[in-house]
């Protein structure tokens, strides 16, 4: 893939409780189905009686998320979607544990070119301890009981 289209492309982190990978791929749905399978394979290949069991997929109502390509793509390996309202950051990882930390670290920062940024924020993303994203992940069962409790109400904390 060229530089220029990686610098387009969506950061993606997988995460297993074993392994975190950042991805580079660009957001449309021909390619959505491809970071799936490499995850398909590595779950295969680490934890073969996992798939036996099923595996479980959260993700957003992005468009390429969607599309018909991944809908089938999903179907076809029959992977369990749970369900994402539209606009619930109180429910996305990215959005309650993810974006808080990041304005912390970037407050205060100017940056003279995009390429700056897009440095920086690759660097910030290479440091990041597994355990940061583990949290992030294991607090998403209280915050959806927190949802059902509150019969769908945005969750604060």
């Amino acid at each position: 893939m060229s530089k220029k289209k990686q610098e387009k492309g969506h950061n993606s982190k997988s995460f297993d409780q074993i392994n975190l990978k950042l991805t580079q791929i660009e957001v449309h749905s021909s390619t959505t189905s491809q970071p799936l399978l490499s995850a398909l394979k590595a779950i295969r290949r680490k934890r073969p009686g996992l798939l036996r069991r099923g595996v479980v997929l959260q993700h957003n109502n992005a468009t390429p998320h969607s599309a018909n390509l991944t809908q089938q793509w999903l179907q076809r390996y029959i992977w369990e979607i749970l369900p994402h309202p539209a606009h619930s950051p109180d429910l996305a990882p990215s959005g309650f544990h993810l974006f808080g930390p990041l304005k912390c670290h970037l407050g205060g920062m100017a940056f003279e070119t995009e390429d700056d940024l897009i440095s920086e924020l690759r660097n910030w993303f290479d440091n990041l301890d597994v355990d940061f994203f583990r949290v992030g992940i294991n607090s998403l069962l209280s915050r959806w009981q927190k949802c059902i409790d509150l019969h769908g109400d945005y969750v604060e904390k």
